[in-house]
């Protein structure tokens, strides 16, 4: 008799390890998963702010020529900082460039040259969603034919660059987010129907003394449900920790600014982790319900 129940103890804790085994793989794939998932979702809800922020980033300087008069200056900076489009401005006296331009260069070109040959400027910071090549470029016609402006200057490759490949980017983020939604489902689907193999043989067992298919399925839902759940938080807690370390970061994205765009996103993850387990839970469990005994085995 105590070798006996030395065999089944040890049967049944060898089956309490391997359930466990297939319970952590589950919450493991469901978790890695939905983190990839909400994570691309997170790229691109924010690619959008990203692109913004290196727009806001690109000066389009005014360079004012030495004749121009003060108040010719001042109603300028004015007329600009009014600007629907403007989100700010900087003027720059000649004295002020000039000194920028000897520490980037290491020395003091005026000793050298004998004067200051650099112009005045104001540097103008547009709002994104006004920064268009043609925008810029119809801006800088209109005030070059100012007479007191000597030049006005940007950096027009990198804004034909943004503006050409901001569209593809979010289309690419788009289509791959859809990718691994459909890998998410595929590979849950596949981890929870290893789980149920596994207990096929219980499930016949009490299909055969009666028990319905209801009655049959309802544990094993709730059951995965209850992994879909914790490997869902789980994915949720990887975001949050990298969602907070990029806005300490980069402070200047603001990435938490807008607590709905997070919010949205760990609700799909959550929403998702329990609609795909609970769906893949009910088709492999019906799957094996409807097999005869001799498929099964």
């Amino acid at each position: 008799m105590n070798s006996i129940q030395v065999k089944n103890n040890s049967q049944e804790n060898y089956q309490k390890r391997r359930l466990l085994s297939t319970y952590f793989s589950v919450i493991l794939s469901i978790s890695l998963v939905l983190f990839l998932v909400g994570l691309l979702g997170l790229l691109l809800l924010n690619s959008k702010k990203v692109a913004d922020h290196f727009k806001e980033q690109i000066a389009f300087t005014i360079y004012i020529d030495d004749s121009a008069k003060p108040i010719e200056i001042k109603q300028l900076q004015k007329s600009l900082a009014l600007r629907q489009e403007t989100k700010t401005t900087r003027f720059v006296s000649k004295e002020e460039a000039a000194e920028i331009h000897a520490q980037e260069i290491g020395e003091d070109f005026m000793e050298f040259l004998g004067y200051n040959p650099l112009l005045s400027s104001i540097d103008v910071y547009f709002n994104a969603a006004f920064i268009t090549p043609g925008f810029l470029k119809d801006l800088q016609k209109n005030f070059e034919e100012k007479t007191y402006i000597n030049e006005v200057l940007y950096d027009q490759p990198l804004v034909e660059i943004l503006d050409e490949n901001i569209k593809k980017i979010t289309q690419w983020i788009l289509i791959l987010s859809f990718i691994f939604i459909l890998v998410a489902i595929l590979l849950i689907n596949s981890s929870i129907r290893l789980s149920i193999y596994s207990k096929r043989m219980i499930i016949k067992t009490m299909q055969l003394v009666g028990a319905t298919k209801s009655f049959i399925r309802f544990p094993f839902i709730m059951k995965h449900l209850q992994l879909g759940i914790i490997g869902s938080i789980i994915a949720l807690g990887g975001l949050t920790v990298v969602l907070y370390e990029l806005d300490k970061r980069f402070p200047e994205l603001n990435l938490i600014a807008n607590p709905l765009e997070p919010t949205l996103i760990f609700s799909a993850v959550l929403g998702m982790g329990i609609l795909i387990t609970g769906l893949s839970t009910f088709f492999a469990t019906q799957r094996f319900l409807n097999l005869t005994t001799e498929a099964v085995q």
